[in-house]
């Protein structure tokens, strides 16, 4: 065998070893729907969901930066989850993190969001998720604002704005 018939195959077996272990797979959100109080099937989310909101909502995707109207949402009012209508974020914890996602600084109330670990890519992040729906929502970072020093950045395609 040469040498350059070795590195390919090499390269080609590190590659499906990696995706494997679900660095770049991504998994269903919700997939252990019985821990969650609204469910629906895959069919019916299809139908519920635009394409965008489906692959980020349910198959864990992110939506290009600086692409939701929802990060310039001045507005007060409620932040829902785009899956279930769920109060997930409120306009008073949102900040502008320079991020280009809508960016809080805590949830609407401790029953809002759920978390999980998310480890592809090679990092691990902190998963962000509907605690009614499991939708993803998006994830946490600890470099925000006080007094959480948290900062969600949500894929504003994941999110319903409401006024009040």
């Amino acid at each position: 065998m040469d040498r350059r018939t070795f590195l390919i195959g090499t390269a080609g077996f590190m590659l499906a070893g990696v995706s494997a272990m679900g660095f770049f797979g991504k998994t269903k959100a919700g997939e252990n729907a019985e821990n969650f109080p609204f469910r629906l099937t895959d069919e019916e989310w299809r139908k519920r969901l635009s394409k965008q909101q489906y692959d980020v909502l349910r198959d864990h995707g992110t939506e290009r930066s600086f692409t939701s109207p929802l990060n310039d949402e001045k507005r007060n009012g409620s932040f829902l989850c785009g899956g279930c209508d769920w109060d997930v974020f409120s306009s008073a914890h949102k900040f502008d993190s320079g991020t280009g996602w809508p960016s809080f600084w805590q949830p609407a109330n401790a029953g809002s969001i759920g978390t999980s670990e998310d480890s592809k890519l090679f990092m691990t992040r902190t998963e962000v998720h509907c605690a009614n729906c499991g939708g993803h929502l998006g994830h946490v970072f600890n470099d925000g604002p006080k007094p959480t020093g948290l900062r969600y950045c949500i894929n504003g395609v994941a999110l319903k704005f409401r006024p009040v």
